[in-house]
């Protein structure tokens, strides 16, 4: 159909195609604009599974996680709230959760259609290492 709508002679399909291309044309715009979000929400997991990680090894929250997280904030340019279930040192087979919030500004149109959109990450973990 739509390739007969093009291969049209008449002038009502001229219009009918200008009408396609900008709708086509607002549809990428759109997908351009609105894919960051989708690519800050996938760094924001790892960001909270990598941590999470740093965790389990260390066996508890302190300094490891801190400057894991602040490698972490330098490499993806995120700036997230850190939230954990348990802080110090956590005995062996104690689970443990992170909540890493974080807020992303999704611009449409320039600073016109500008709205931020809070983004959520959450990893849960078990400590490997064993106190004394």
């Amino acid at each position: 159909m739509l390739v007969t709508v093009l291969k049209n002679k008449k002038g009502a399909s001229f219009v009918d195609a200008c009408v396609l291309v900008l709708a086509i044309a607002m549809v990428l715009a759109l997908v351009i604009k609105v894919m960051p979000v989708f690519i800050a929400k996938q760094q924001l997991d790892t960001f909270a599974t990598e941590i999470c990680r740093t965790a389990e090894i260390a066996g508890g929250v302190g300094g490891a996680t801190s400057i894991k997280a602040d490698k972490l904030r330098t490499q993806t340019g995120l700036n997230p709230t850190i939230q954990w279930s348990k802080t110090g040192n956590i005995q062996l087979n104690e689970e443990f959760a992170v909540i890493l919030t974080s807020e992303v500004n999704i611009g449409l149109f320039g600073e016109f259609g500008s709205f931020p959109i809070t983004l959520t990450s959450k990893a849960i973990g078990v400590s490997e290492v064993y106190h004394k």
